[in-house]
């Protein structure tokens, strides 16, 4: 049994969706893509393939952990997220909503320059505040000092 195998169990005994696993990844401040995460459920047969390193594994069982039982500050019940987890999935996801027609979008002046303070999309967003925060990870290792 390799890590594959533990990631895929794991997954569906929780009842975990991709975009939750990526969500727990980031609790131990690891990014992975969704697209690289999907290459870690797929047949071993398959052209893409990957196999799942133990520094992957190892981080989803930490943000696991802080997923399921919270931080020291702010515990929870794992049964109860487990739960929520079980109801998010029965859910169908809401992409758009299908009653309002998108908006249409405004014709641009393409000669007029933009600056930064015109153009939005370009503009640097604020870092979102740490969703855990004062957790400190030394992994059973005793430092001196």
């Amino acid at each position: 049994m390799n890590n594959n195998d533990v990631f895929k169990k794991l997954r569906v005994a929780l009842q975990l969706r991709d975009d939750q696993i990526i969500e727990i990844l980031n609790l131990v401040d690891f990014r992975i893509a969704k697209a690289e995460l999907g290459a870690f459920f797929r047949a071993e047969d398959h052209p893409n393939y990957m196999e799942c390193g133990d520094q992957v594994l190892r981080n989803f069982l930490n943000g696991l952990i802080i997923h399921l039982r919270g931080t020291k500050e702010n515990p929870t019940n794992a049964a109860d997220v487990i739960a929520k987890n079980a109801e998010a999935l029965k859910q169908p996801r809401a992409e758009k909503p299908a009653g309002k027609p998108a908006a249409p979008r405004p014709k641009s002046n393409s000669g007029a320059k933009k600056g930064p303070s015109q153009n939005k999309k370009y503009d640097k967003a604020k870092k979102p505040a740490p969703i855990v925060e004062n957790v400190k990870f030394n992994n059973g290792k005793n430092k001196k000092g």
